[in-house]
């Protein structure tokens, strides 16, 4: 066997080496980046308005709605675009006295918070001259099967517990009834 047989083979099994260790590590990042939020994340509270659907793969789950989801045109703070479907935007909440996370703004950048303040990423849905409607990907809640539809009678007194983390990324920690 020549010696550039042996030094082709070297080089296609390192860069397959190469290969499977890049996978493996994008697979690793994905995984680590939502227990990070869990690490990293601020705790908030949001009232909900759920429907129950129920998906054949997960089972029962609950479609969540917030009221953070629809945002006064005013708290647009971008001057240099208005907000379009599809765009990021930057949805500032500080917690009002009720415990309950409130927008204060919305941004088309990541704006730098303030004290007391937690700046959650989501994707505008729709806007006209009276609303925005925003989607942050922490519309959908798996439950245990059976249990939607009782969610669904309760859908004007839940509260969603949730961790944001610093760059904006949600997940729910729980469901929780308020009085």
């Amino acid at each position: 066997m020549s010696d550039k047989a042996v030094a082709g083979g070297s080089r296609r099994a390192l860069l397959t080496t190469a290969i499977v260790l890049l996978q493996t590590l994008v697979l690793i990042g994905i995984a680590v980046s939502f227990y990070a939020i869990g690490w990293f994340g601020k705790d908030i509270r949001v009232r909900t308005v759920p429907v129950d659907p129920r998906d054949l793969l997960y089972g029962d789950y609950v479609t969540l709605g917030y009221e953070i989801s629809r945002l006064n045109p005013s708290l647009w703070k971008d001057t240099a675009r208005k907000p379009e479907r599809g765009q990021p935007v930057y949805v500032v909440l500080k917690t009002g006295t009720d415990g309950i996370a409130q927008p204060v703004a919305a941004y088309g950048s990541k704006p730098a918070p303030q004290e007391g303040e937690v700046v959650l990423k989501g994707r505008i849905d729709y806007s006209w001259s009276e609303e925005v409607f925003v989607k942050y990907g922490v519309e959908k809640y798996y439950v245990p099967e059976g249990t939607g539809k009782s969610l669904e009678d309760k859908a004007s007194r839940l509260i969603v517990h949730m961790k944001v983390a610093p760059w904006g990324q949600a997940k729910i920690e729980g469901l929780e009834e308020r009085s």
